[in-house]
């Protein structure tokens, strides 16, 4: 799964957690940066443990980081949520450099500096990608609603449809986003996030399971061992993909590796 990449060759970089470099179009589009050293934050309160985060480093040098920061084209941000927005990222990033929202973000965003934000509600057309947003629930019941407004977002061009899902339990939204968009390559948030009360946040491996069984398409799971409260690791989630025999369609990346975009 792993590829040496070109610009013409759509694929993405996991750097760590749900942060990916997105390479589509000859153009490069940051997601949901977190940018901070390893045990730079507080963890997660409300936790079964209170390890700091990030959990690891990033894969690149400070200065590779610098220099990614200056060439990306774009900064996509499903929400702002610290593990998906850090300190680090609203300090690092260019105030001028392009920031691609949902609605809700676009005051804090403006607040923070940021010059040049665009708010997605539906979908744009960007440099001949066409960017869609969907929706998500992050959570069930109170949780849910305390955890406030999540997006995914599909970015289409040529027969490529990137879904990329977000903060998002499995649940009519994304059922939805698929079958209104019909995404070729699909990145959920596993993890199987969680507090000392109420249901997972994120996807848990039966999550993961029923969606490779509602689409054909390549689904890759990241938002893995970076955050304390993400109690499901990588090993169990390949464990489960193995026992079903769907290591062809469903993939878990390491942090660094690049993937090509199906």
């Amino acid at each position: 799964m792993a590829t040496a990449t070109t610009k013409s060759t759509p694929s993405y970089r996991l750097l760590r957690h749900a942060t990916l470099l997105l390479q589509i179009n000859a153009k490069k589009i940051l997601v949901d940066p977190m940018l901070s050293n390893k045990d730079a934050l507080d963890p997660i309160p409300n936790a079964a443990n209170n390890i700091r985060i990030p959990m690891t480093d990033l894969p690149i040098t400070d200065a590779e980081l610098s220099n990614l920061l200056q060439e990306v084209d774009a900064v996509l941000v499903t929400h702002t949520h610290r593990d998906h927005w850090d300190i680090a990222a609203q300090q690092r990033i260019p105030k001028n450099k392009l920031i691609l929202c949902q609605p809700i973000d676009l005051q804090k965003f403006s607040d923070e500096g940021f010059t040049n934000v665009t708010a997605i509600d539906d979908h744009i057309e960007w440099n001949g990608i066409t960017i869609h947003r969907t929706n998500g629930q992050h959570g069930t019941g109170e949780i849910g609603k305390r955890m406030g407004t999540v997006s995914g977002f599909v970015l289409a061009h040529h027969h490529h449809k990137l879904y990329i899902a977000g903060d998002t339990i499995s649940c009519n939204d994304v059922e939805q986003a698929i079958a209104q968009h019909l995404p070729t390559h699909i990145i959920v948030n596993g993890g199987g996030a969680r507090f000392l009360q109420g249901d997972p946040i994120t996807m848990t491996i039966e999550d993961v399971l029923t969606l490779a069984h509602y689409t054909k398409a390549q689904v890759d799971v990241v938002h893995l061992e970076t955050v304390n409260h993400c109690l499901q690791k990588r090993q169990d989630f390949k464990k489960a993909i193995k026992e079903q025999n769907l290591e062809k369609q469903v993939y878990v990346p390491a942090d660094g590796e690049w993937v090509s975009i199906k």
